[in-house]
Order: C-alpha cells, then sequence, then structure tokens
C-alpha cells in the first residue's frame, strides 16, 4: 500500500512540471557571487524607499498573490517601469492576456531586464530583474504568443506605470 502511494505521489510531482517550465534560456548555474548593480542601496534604504510589498517582491524575490495587482487589467498606452529605480522595463504594446493572475508580456525593453537561474521550486526557471537595480521582476517562460513565443510573467507590485504623452 505505501508503494502504491509513493509511485502515485510521483507520478504526480512529474506531472506538475510542464512544457511552459523547460527554460533553454536558463543555461547558467547559479552564481555564489554578488551582482554589481548601477544602483546600489543598503536594504534599509530600501525598505525607507519602498512599500512593504514592493520590499518583499523585489528585495527578497517572493511572489504577490495572483489578481490582485491594479496593473493586470490597464489597457493604456504607455510604459511599465521598475517601481524601485523607474528604468522602463515593458511598452505596453507587449502586454497581453495570460490568465495567470500577473501582468505578462511577449518582449522586454531590450538592456534592461536581467536574467538568472532560479532553482527555488525544484527546478530551473528563468528569473527576471532589473537590470538597474537587480529588483526581482518576476520569471520568463515559453509559452507566450506571437512573435516572440515568450511569456514574462511579472509581479504587478514590481512595476509602475507611466502613460504614454
Amino acid at each position: 500500500m505505501k508503494l502504491n502511494f509513493a509511485l502515485a505521489l510521483f507520478i504526480l510531482f512529474v506531472s506538475c512540471k510542464g512544457n511552459s517550465q523547460k527554460k533553454e534560456m536558463s543555461t547558467t548555474e547559479i552564481s555564489k557571487e554578488k551582482k554589481e548593480f548601477p544602483v546600489q542601496k543598503s536594504n534599509s534604504e530600501w525598505k525607507k524607499e519602498l512599500t512593504d510589498a514592493e520590499y518583499y517582491v523585489l528585495r527578497e524575490a517572493a511572489t504577490e498573490n495572483p489578481f490582485t495587482s491594479d496593473l493586470l487589467k490597464n489597457k493604456e498606452e504607455g510604459t511599465y517601469v521598475c517601481a524601485a529605480c523607474a528604468t522602463p522595463l515593458f511598452k505596453s504594446y507587449t502586454k497581453f492576456d495570460s490568465g495567470t493572475g500577473w501582468p505578462s508580456f511577449y518582449e522586454e525593453i531590450k538592456g534592461n531586464v536581467a536574467y538568472d537561474v532560479d532553482y527555488k521550486i525544484g527546478y530551473k526557471r528563468t528569473e527576471e530583474h532589473c537590470a538597474t537595480c537587480g529588483g526581482h521582476l518576476g520569471h520568463v517562460f515559453e509559452d507566450g504568443p506571437d512573435p516572440t513565443g515568450l511569456r514574462h510573467c511579472i509581479n504587478g507590485v514590481a512595476l509602475d506605470f507611466v502613460p504614454a504623452g
């Protein structure tokens, strides 16, 4: 009986790993050295500047609850910027409704989003962070729409929206 239960758990665990999680983009191993970013601040400085939710996501690499972001349904033209340092990250025309509960984009603003490998949930994912301050944004998956086929799944609390004009 125990063997059947263990086998059922194993099958359930293996089946949870979908194709969208297979990231060839994540080819480097986790680096032990701390990365340097153009904007460097102490934790106490970040805590003074960010809300508790922003600090938790951007500085501690947390994930906000799905369907809680005010930006999720935003359809205005403009630019999504880093909530910590205002670096432009995504253009509104690349945003789409992925149904996941987080703002999703098919393309980043080149050079403003950096990538790393994340094994926090037991398998390799591509983590995204701001290339200017290092703030955690979310993850990118290969199950998005054309023209890139990518889904940048971003925590809304990590973003601010700047309307066009």
